[in-house]
């Protein structure tokens, strides 16, 4: 596993000035070289490398290479890993109110979702995840999940009833499944393929970037657009590495990802677009939907949540969500 004992390893590399030496950081994703999220990851570490006049360089472990989301977010945590931007569900089980971003049918666009989480809400969420040990530096777009399965299409929500439908370890998306009759069945992402292949699950759910990145139209057939909850792709960096730099270079990293952060969420909305077309052309019949019934069908997962533990920063979330609509 390439981590860095104690966050930060120094070590010389050739620069103009024999001997320097340069603070390496590892930022972990799995996600493959042309996904938004490692593209986002890439200009991030330019930026930090052109900022700093090459003192501190970010080593980008991309496509899992330094583990999967949980165990990126458990090296965060115990110092051996630097930064990761990782899964909203596997965030969510180290802060919690991360689940309140993924609340069904709650945002209508991405857009929608940004200027909710660039407000108070955010700052809420960038503190309860401080208090974790994790300081957040942006929240990347992971986009508006969509159902796919290789039995049938799915119109309404009575043609979920009976499928197994792989989920994240994100509660609130397995709420959703069970509330149309699904059956949630977790695992991890980098597994989808051969379960659905071997038809150990019917179906997922999954952003169509997602979906064409893993070469999911192999193993499904049908897409239905129920655009049933909005995630986000935490930007997050451990606090020993944080407190580990100087105010002036905090002040860096906080500007380069915002940049990166702006950078991804445009990647990623044009991505969509482009999977749309691509996985169409690939076969894979994208059934439009009335959302509506669906909608309909998990508005009692709200009151749920409404009912958690972090049931008061899901009403703010909400409240906030609709007044922007």
């Amino acid at each position: 596993m390439r981590t860095l004992l104690g966050s930060i390893l120094f070590f010389f590399l050739t620069f103009s000035a024999p001997g320097y030496a340069a603070m390496v950081l590892t930022f972990g994703h799995a996600q493959p070289p042309e996904h938004p999220r490692a593209r986002a990851a890439q200009r991030f570490a330019e930026t930090i490398k052109e900022r700093t006049r090459g003192r501190i360089v970010i080593d980008v472990a991309g496509a899992a290479s330094v583990g999967d989301d949980a165990a990126m977010m458990k090296a965060l945590a115990d110092g051996s890993l630097d930064l990761t931007a990782n899964s909203q569900g596997t965030v969510s089980a180290v802060v919690p109110e991360f689940s309140a971003i993924g609340m069904p049918f709650l945002f209508a666009s991405p857009e929608a979702a940004w200027r909710i989480l660039d407000g108070p809400a955010g700052q809420v969420l960038a503190q309860k995840a401080a208090a974790k040990g994790l300081i957040v530096l942006g929240f990347w777009d992971n986009g508006i999940r969509h159902l796919s399965n290789a039995t049938r299409p799915i119109r309404e929500p009575g043609d979920v009833r009976g499928l197994r439908i792989r989920t994240p370890a994100d509660p609130v998306t397995q709420d959703v499944v069970v509330a149309l009759g699904g059956k949630p069945v977790e695992m991890k992402f980098s597994d989808v393929y051969n379960a659905l292949l071997r038809g150990v699950v019917d179906g997922q759910e999954n952003p169509l970037t997602n979906i064409l990145s893993a070469k999911l139209y192999e193993v499904q057939k049908y897409v239905s657009l129920t655009g049933h909850k909005y995630e986000i792709t935490p930007l997050l960096m451990s606090k020993r590495a944080w407190d580990a730099l100087t105010a002036a270079d905090q002040a860096i990293f906080r500007a380069a990802a915002e940049d990166a952060t702006r950078y991804q969420r445009q990647v990623m909305r044009q991505a969509e677009a482009n999977a749309h077309k691509d996985l169409a052309a690939r076969g894979l019949r994208i059934d439009k939907v009335d959302t509506r019934p669906f909608a309909a069908a998990t508005s009692k997962i709200y009151d749920k949540w409404y009912a958690s533990p972090i049931g008061d920063y899901v009403r703010m979330v909400v409240q906030a969500a609709r007044a922007d609509q």
